[in-house]
């Protein structure tokens, strides 16, 4: 059970984002696949209650359905980062197909996102749009293809919140262990997730904050 990305796929794909490199106490949050009616809120308030700044990779149709919960999360300070349309798997589409999907979640961000900025990524010295492949799935094509409009944001943690043989206490303790400065860690803002994230969320982040760590948004 991989907690920590293999050592060896950063450097296979260095275009790609997997850590910011830094020595400081941070840890950058992000959460696919919402926003969603009850984890997504679940998630805001407690960020909220331990001052907390994480990224978003939303789903467009999800945004879509969901525009009210979609502007809390840019109202409450949060970055947003684009997870396509439909929640495609790359592999399984051809390069203009997916770049379209990608395209349409696009549309559906900017529709909201207009008149609200978290102005987070500059913070980073990050330019452009934040883009995160469903699955992590995607082809040399269409990493190439992104390039000149997004950075391509991948992890160094995954929470294994969403793998319902993981029980609640191993999610915790593999996200704590796998935990390093600069680690960009994947939790689930969805209802397959919700019953990990739950458990496992407050209770990591009261871990790292005692630990005096600070969570930024990408």
């Amino acid at each position: 059970m991989f907690f920590r990305t293999p050592f060896f796929l950063p450097p296979l794909l260095p275009k790609l984002v997997w850590r910011i490199p830094t020595e400081a106490k941070k840890i950058y949050l992000t959460f696919d696949d919402g926003p969603m009616p009850g984890p997504t809120e679940f998630v805001l308030e407690t960020l909220k209650k331990f001052e907390a700044r994480a990224t978003f990779f939303c789903i467009g149709d999800n945004i879509r359905k969901y525009p009210e919960i979609f502007s809390r999360i840019l109202s409450e300070g949060h970055s947003i980062g684009n997870h396509t349309f439909n929640h495609l798997k790359g592999w399984k589409y051809s390069t203009g197909d997916y770049l379209n999907n990608i395209e349409a979640c696009d549309q559906q961000i900017q529709l909201l996102k207009s008149d609200q900025s978290t102005g987070s990524s500059q913070s980073l010295g990050i330019q452009g749009n934040l883009f995160r492949p469903p699955y992590g799935r995607i082809t040399l094509s269409q990493i190439a293809a992104l390039q000149n409009k997004y950075r391509v944001i991948m992890w160094d943690v995954l929470s294994q919140d969403y793998n319902q043989s993981v029980s609640e206490i191993n999610c915790l303790k593999g996200s704590i262990k796998a935990t390093r400065p600069g680690s960009i860690v994947v939790f689930h803002d969805s209802l397959k997730a919700e019953r990990n994230l739950i458990y496992a969320l407050p209770r990591y982040l009261e871990h790292f904050s005692n630990l005096d760590y600070v969570f930024s948004a990408l």
